[in-house]
């Protein structure tokens, strides 16, 4: 839908001096540009703390568009005429009202209808207050559209979700927020709906039948970097498992939607989540295992443990890992457990989601219980993207025997360079009024109600045993065990893992 009416708008992002809009956001504003989804009517407002001028600002957009390492084309200068800069507190209304003036002169200088976005790149406590004045001083009573976009996290559990967005609510209706999850822009999470619905070989075979575990992994190489002040606060808990992992499980688990619109996917995704089976805080640790790294080798190189980063107490009990066996109480998956696990420091970056299939029943290839090979089908999302059939074929020998066979599909392998970024597709989705790929209210309040059992669980029992598993390594042994007492194991992340059991 390239240069229809809908599209033209003003862009305010706040936090524009920051890292993400640095390293993401202008690099996609730039793509959009240059794929032509961006018309000439179009305007991009920055606006920080910082007091530099515009032309120190489209300074930095340039910088920020060569750093990222994208085809700078020789008319970049075009582009960058869209871009100001206003200096703003933005505690003070006076800071909105000069606001209001630069757009609505950006909005007669490049005709455009009052269509205005606002984008929160900055700490989540300003987001109320952001939304508050936007309201009050009059930003929001353009002749167009107005959309709010959020980054995580939204809240740090269920009540401060809620105060929270009661505060925005005050300001914009739901379908103005657009609370992003970059996971939900990742093609080949995108791409799990059209694995599903798309084709007759999988979706009958998508049930308690057929499927004996599904496993998500979510691995970092990386340990918290800069991060450390923000982290020792969150955790993989609250960082990963409570938005990414659980948005997968969502869309894994739910039911074929009635068409592709917007809410008839939310809502699906809505009700694999109520199904979500609640726990007592003394059950916690019968589900989900917590860890945290010490030090190690990664790539061959020693690295620290996390109490010794910086900016972490040396004493934290913050969990750098966490593995859970999550069980979903509906019809189709009665039984079927979703094994999870994320963490930082670990072998390698990867994430993907693994379906194993059940057994045949009466098998005459297998000699005994530990040759079988079960079927799996891999979902790769990073770093590569693609998909993997894992089935038996036999040997190449005289023998009757079999060995797992893998069937690859590289999906960035074609044209990696043009593979559009997470942020890249969620903007234009934003610009074009889609929020299929954004998360609705009812989405991170289930959330929330699920992960703060287990915070609370893990907050009134302090971890004994940190550091429990050394850098470079899948996390602690309490997390194989997890998977071993139901009969299963986990499967191996790397490319050229053993896939046989």
């Amino acid at each position: 839908m390239k240069n229809e009416n809908h599209t033209y708008c003003t862009m305010v992002i706040f936090g524009a001096t920051g890292d993400l809009a640095k390293r993401k956001l202008f690099p996609s504003i730039y793509n959009l540009y240059k794929k032509g989804y961006l018309d000439e009517k179009f305007a991009v407002i920055g606006t920080a703390r910082r007091g530099w001028s515009t032309e120190v600002f489209r300074e930095n957009v340039e910088k920020a568009l060569h750093d990222s390492k994208i085809e700078v084309e020789a008319n970049v200068e075009d582009f960058l005429a869209h871009f100001d800069y206003i200096p703003m507190d933005v505690t003070t209304k006076e800071s909105y009202q000069e606001l209001s003036k630069l757009i609505s002169s950006l909005e007669g200088e490049f005709h455009i209808p009052g269509n205005r976005m606002f984008y929160l790149a900055m700490a989540p406590q300003f987001f109320g207050t952001i939304a508050s004045f936007l309201k009050s001083e009059g930003l929001t009573n353009g002749d167009g559209w107005n959309r709010l976009i959020i980054e995580k996290p939204f809240g740090h559990d269920l009540p401060s979700a809620k105060k929270l967005n009661a505060e925005i609510r005050q300001a914009f209706e739901e379908d103005e927020i657009y609370r992003i999850d970059h996971y939900l822009g990742k093609e080949m999470v995108q791409n799990i709906e059209v694995i599903r619905f798309a084709n007759a070989m999988f979706e009958p075979l998508w049930n308690n039948r057929y499927i004996s575990n599904i496993q998500i992994t979510s691995s970092e190489s990386l340990g918290v970097e800069e991060r450390g002040g923000y982290y020792d606060k969150s955790g993989a808990l609250r960082d990963m498992v409570q938005n990414h992992i659980l948005q997968m499980v969502a869309l894994l688990a739910m039911e074929p939607p009635i068409k592709l619109s917007t809410d008839e996917i939310r809502s699906e995704k809505i009700r694999a989540l109520r199904a979500l089976r609640p726990m007592a805080i003394d059950e916690v640790d019968e589900y989900f295992v917590r860890g945290q790294y010490g030090p190690g080798q990664i790539e061959n190189q020693e690295v620290p443990g996390y109490r010794s980063e910086e900016n972490i107490n040396p004493e934290s009990n913050t969990e750098t890992f966490v593995a859970g066996k999550v069980l979903i109480d509906n019809f189709r998956w009665a039984g079927v457990p979703f094994y999870i696990r994320t963490g930082k420091r670990m072998a390698e970056k990867s994430t993907k989601i693994v379906i194993q299939f059940k057994d045949i029943p009466m098998n005459l290839y297998y000699k005994s219980e530990d040759e079988m090979h079960p079927n799996l089908l891999i979902i790769h999302i990073q770093p590569d993207q693609g998909i993997s059939i894992v089935m038996n074929g036999k040997k190449l020998d005289n023998s009757k025997e079999t060995t797992p066979v893998k069937l690859d599909y590289c999906n960035n392998c074609v044209d990696q360079q043009n593979t559009p970024e997470a942020y890249e597709k969620l903007l234009h989705d934003a610009i074009n009024g889609d929020a299929t790929n954004f998360t609705h209210w009812d989405e991170v309040a289930l959330s929330w109600q699920f992960v703060d059992t287990i915070y609370q669980a893990w907050a009134e029992k302090k971890a004994t045993d940190f550091p429990n598993y050394d850098s470079g390594t899948m996390g602690p042994k309490a997390a194989d065990d997890l998977l071993n007492q139901d009969g299963f194991k986990w499967w191996p992340i790397a490319d050229d893992g053993d896939y046989s059991i």
